[in-house]
């Protein structure tokens, strides 16, 4: 690590010897400053782009130049004669004020070099080829060597701390807008400029009369070099394994013209490496947008999918298979249909150790250890069709359909000191279908209609089996849970099975009336209504030797064992809100009414519950610059759960976790307050960004827990105890000539009230982590990214108290060699401190080698080499409102794998 400090700092400093600095002031004819001129420096013998600036608010600009150099200045503006200027330099810093003429011509300035970032109105323009340094291989590689651009640790792209939401290529939605196919999957060879939209709307009509600051969007712009052309890769690769031979293939195939584009995606492969993980689909949402989500009523449908041990890329073994196409066709200047299909298969093998305490020694919980190993098998298919008509700007109609069909199992052996050796099996095989219909009409300039409407219909069909050993004439540490089930406790185990299903249809809609007052200020109306229908069945049984089936009485919740249950909820509101900008600020007050009802019918008797709410809530942005702004939001929100904690029978989680509902919880509510602060200045490229949070939950729906060794029981309740969480995220990034340098710093606070035992305590956590890092972009020179994450966690439990640490220092190494070879390796060392004087750390290295002639060349040839030093596993170390924990989660061992690439 010190040594490639060296190298950094060794380039660097030779980096800034050998340069001037050039300081300028760009101004119009009558001496006013001209913000976000372009100035860009040519070398004059090997007409190349020797540096290039930004002006600022006071028409500043500061170019590196090379010493004893000639060099032409070039200087554009918008509506500005283009100036020209040939300069020498010599060992001394440059100083020169420059003055443009008006044009009345208002072409396109013709530049001998394209400038590396452009700005236009709300889009910011990057090159892809000002940035990139030879090692890029997809359209990730791309984004990251962008200044203001970064990948988060979930994959996703985040422009000045904005999370891009939407993604096109050439204008056209690639899998309506999924950031992370994309980034993973376009080739960086067909990428020529990257648009950030800024303010980003779908619909057109209401940019003028809706928030957007927060909506950026990404437009990738292919090199063209005709009208219709294909592009893309297609990787096939061999290698070996200790346990089995390593296979992989990836066609990665686009089509694009003007009226027509096509892409897909393949995948199969054993090596462990996802396009999409099971997280990445089951968060496909398809683009919908929900009518509701603004208006403060928040109600849960639950999530009755399969919780596997591990995340996909954590495992011994793991086999994908990928097949997924996206569409877009002009059928006409007014009517656009669009779709993608998405099929993914994934198997896998996973193991991990855990050792875990309970909150509170006092409460008489044993401490656990556990051993879990798991065969897991998830398939998915996603369809999804849409269609855009627009016959003039008055008029947008969208109509989307999205189906999902599903079949996850997973088969698990969990050995726990406590409880001895259980096998289970899950299995779920649930399919939905969600249609969405939005209109927007404009009657005149002064009046805009839209009305947005999303049906969903949800099956949900869990299956649960265990099988537990059982003494007859012992005692287990399962035997009192087993005798209050009710079940059988003469038999050699217990082997238990629940049928679960859940069954939704939801419809959520509004309609909006805008009216705009003046260019400054607009009203808005809502109508709206959300019509929701849950029905919960569920039945436990015991399959006994002679393979009958046992029904059992359980010996609490009043007998209560089998869910029959139907709930019905209703929400009927209307909004208000005011939009005004004056001066830097936009405010924008509102509020919203609702009417609610709910009702749940089981076991022959009926709860409804029927009330009014009153809703605030609050928007001022500051613009303090054109690329400097501060937004403050405050919302309160009515929050509602799904059927499976009102319904009274019981439930089994699994087999150490039991639960049976309350049909007569109420709502839960919250005041949230959204801070952000944003800066992104192109004269020195820095970019600065906090986000903060508050939420304060009254009567939020709290478990209340009791436990019989390590097997817990729990139902709900309204507490009347309220639970508050605060966060803080920033961001500093600032570039010294080719080294960026970053700062990463959050904060999260959480008191959550816990009930265990029949005991209130009170659990405090407080998360703090850091994150430097360096990244060099040169063009001739290797590339290095270090990175270090410091991150302290504590946990005040009541009765127990833990302080975790971890750091953990990386290092990232590109370099492009004889213009031809290409270098690249990942190395990261991870320390977890206990705090009791116990620590543990793992390491993980990847590298690989690539040969192709030129970065043309159709043909590419690869060694990849992934857990070099072939390490069995990560550890992990955390702590929740019930427990801490430790553990151990053992992954694949070293592969070595060939790769061939050719690309279209």
């Amino acid at each position: 690590m010190r040594h490639f400090l060296l190298l950094i700092l060794g380039l660097v400093t030779y980096s800034a010897t050998a340069q001037v600095t050039l300081t300028g002031t760009v101004r119009d004819s009558v001496g006013q400053p001209l913000e976000l001129a372009n100035v860009i420096a040519i070398n004059q013998d090997t007409k190349a782009m020797a540096a290039y600036g930004i002006t600022d608010s006071q028409g500043i600009f500061t170019l590196a130049l090379p010493k004893n150099d000639t060099l032409e200045l070039q200087i554009s503006y918008v509506g500005m004669k283009p100036f020209k200027e040939t300069i020498t330099t010599a060992d001394e810093d440059l100083e020169g004020t420059y003055t443009m003429e008006a044009d009345n011509v208002l072409d396109e300035v013709e530049l001998i070099y394209e400038m590396p970032v452009q700005v236009k109105g709300d889009t910011l323009i990057y090159n892809a080829d000002s940035f990139n340094t030879g090692t890029e291989r997809k359209l990730e590689d791309v984004l990251e060597n962008l200044p203001g651009v970064e990948i988060n640790e979930d994959g996703q792209v985040e422009v000045e701390g904005k999370v891009v939401n939407k993604l096109m290529v050439n204008g056209k939605d690639f899998f309506d807008g999924d950031t992370k196919l994309a980034t993973q999957n376009i080739p960086s060879k067909a990428v020529d400029k990257i648009q950030v939209l800024r303010n980003y709307s779908e619909v057109g009509q209401l940019s003028g009369v809706t928030n957007n600051q927060d909506n950026v969007a990404l437009n990738i712009k292919l090199r063209e070099g005709k009208e219709s052309f294909w592009f893309g890769t297609v990787t096939g690769a061999a290698g070996d394994s200790p346990d089995y031979e390593l296979y992989l293939l990836q066609p990665k195939l686009f089509y694009y013209s003007p009226n027509f584009s096509f892409n897909f995606i393949g995948d199969l492969n054993n090596t462990g490496e996802a396009a999409l993980t099971r997280r990445d689909i089951r968060n496909f949402g398809g683009g919908f947008r929900v009518p509701s989500r603004s208006s403060g009523t928040v109600i849960d449908l639950g999530d009755n999918s399969l919780n596997f041990l591990t995340t996909q890329g954590n495992a011994l073994k793991i086999e994908n298979r990928l097949a997924s196409g996206n569409f877009a066709y002009a059928a006409s200047p007014a009517l656009d249909i669009s779709g993608f299909f998405i099929y993914n298969s994934s198997r896998i093998e996973s193991r991990e150790t855990s050792e875990i305490q309970y909150t509170d020694p006092q409460l008489g919980i044993p401490d656990e250890t556990t051993e879990q190993t798991s065969s897991e098998r998830s398939n998915q298919a996603l369809l999804k069709l849409s269609a855009r008509y627009q016959p003039n700007f008055s008029n947008q109609l969208d109509y989307d359909i999205l189906g999902r069909l599903s079949k996850d199992t997973q088969l698990q052996n969990v050995f726990s000191s406590v409880i001895g050796n259980t096998d289970q099996e899950d299995e779920v095989n649930p399919y939905s279908l969600n249609q969405n219909l939005n209109y927007y009409y404009t009657l005149d300039e002064n009046n805009i209609f839209a009305l947005e409407a999303q049906h969903l219909i949800r099956n949900e069909d869990p299956f649960y089996n265990a099988i537990l050993q059982n003494d007859p004439n012992g005692e287990d540490a399962f035997d009192a849970t087993a005798d209050a089930l009710g079940l059988d406790t003469s038999l050699a185990t217990y082997d238990i099975g629940q049928d679960r299903r859940i069954f939704s249809n939801q419809l959520d809609a509004k309609i909006d009336y805008y009216n705009i007052l003046n260019t400054k200020s607009n009203l808005n109306f809502t109508l709206g209504l959300i019509l929701s229908r849950q029905e919960f069945d569920s039945r436990i049984f015991q399959f006994l030797d002679d393979g009958s089936l046992l029904e059992p009485s359980p010996n609490f919740n009043d007998g209560l064992a089998e869910n029959d249950t139907q709930y019905a909820f209703s929400d009927f509101y209307f909004g208000a809100h005011y939009r005004v900008r004056t001066g830097k600020f936009t405010l924008t007050p509102g509020f919203s009414i609702h009417a609610y009802g709910n009702k749940n019918i089981q076991f022959g008797s009926e709860f409804k519950d029927n009330f009014f709410r009153f809703l605030p809530d609050f928007e001022t942005r500051i613009q303090l610059k054109k690329n400097e702004s501060l937004t403050l939001r405050y919302e309160m929100r009515n929050q509602f759960t799904d059927v499976t904690r009102i319904a009274r029978g019981i439930v089994l989680n699994s087999f150490n976790s039991i639960q049976f509902g309350e049909a007569e919880l109420q709502n839960a509510l919250s005041h949230n307050v959204n801070l952000f602060y944003s800066s992104f200045n192109l004269f020195n490229y820095t970019n600065v960004f906090v986000r903060a949070s508050y939420s304060n939950n009254i009567d939020q729906i709290r478990s209340l827990t009791t436990f019989e060794n390590v097997i817990r029981t729990s139902t709900f309740f309204n507490s009347p105890f309220a639970d508050e969480n605060a966060s803080v995220f920033g961001r500093i990034q600032r570039t010294f000539g080719k080294v960026r340098a970053s700062l990463n710093a959050s904060f999260n606070y959480s008191k959550i009230n816990q009930f265990i035992q029949g005991q209130r305590s009170l659990n405090e956590g407080f998360t703090q982590t850091y994150t430097p890092g360096l990244r060099t972009n040169f063009k001739v020179a290797p590339n290095v990214s270090l990175r270090y994450r410091y991150s302290v966690t504590q946990n005040d439990q009541g009765g127990r108290e833990t302080t975790f640490t971890t750091q953990s220092p990386s290092i990232d190494f590109d370099a492009y060699i004889w213009k031809a070879v290409t270098v690249r390796s990942n190395y990261a060392y991870t320390r977890q401190d206990l705090g009791d004087g116990e620590s543990q750390s793992f390491q993980t290295w990847d590298a690989s080698i690539a040969y192709r002639k030129d970065r043309d060349a159709k043909w590419e040839f690869e060694v990849q080499a992934t857990n070099i030093l072939d390490i069995d596993a990560q550890v992990r170390n955390s702590a929740n409102n019930i427990s801490v924990f430790s553990s151990e989660t053992f992954i694949q061992p070293r592969f070595l794998t060939f790769r061939v690439i050719y690309s279209l």
